[in-house]
């Protein structure tokens, strides 16, 4: 049984290498393409609003700070579909997070 694997293999050393590189080549390329997008390990805020009127709110996501960001983020999904950054620091941010909380 050993020597029908053998005897199936090529006798040319160079194409079993191409077959090879190619093999890794394309097992590579099919990992890479799942793989997470860097992006989305930094902060999603770059600039921050003081607030928005609250009747513009749809939802508002409050992102506590962890190895992705040493900052914590107050994203808000506005009715219109835009999103926006608050700043967390805002005395109207903190009112609209309250609001939120308390609902």
């Amino acid at each position: 049984m050993a020597r029908a694997a053998l005897s199936a293999a090529p006798s040319n050393p160079r194409l079993l290498r191409v077959a090879l590189l190619l093999l890794l080549l394309v097992a590579s390329g099919q990992r890479a393409a799942g793989a997470p997008v860097a992006t989305e390990l930094r902060c999603q805020c770059l600039q921050t609003l003081q607030g928005i009127h609250p009747k513009n709110i749809q939802s508002v996501i409050v992102k506590a700070p962890g190895p992705h960001c040493a900052e914590t983020e107050v994203i808000a999904t506005l009715k219109n579909g835009q999103k926006a950054c608050l700043n967390p620091a805002s005395p109207m941010v903190q009112k609209i997070i309250e609001k939120i909380l308390n609902k």
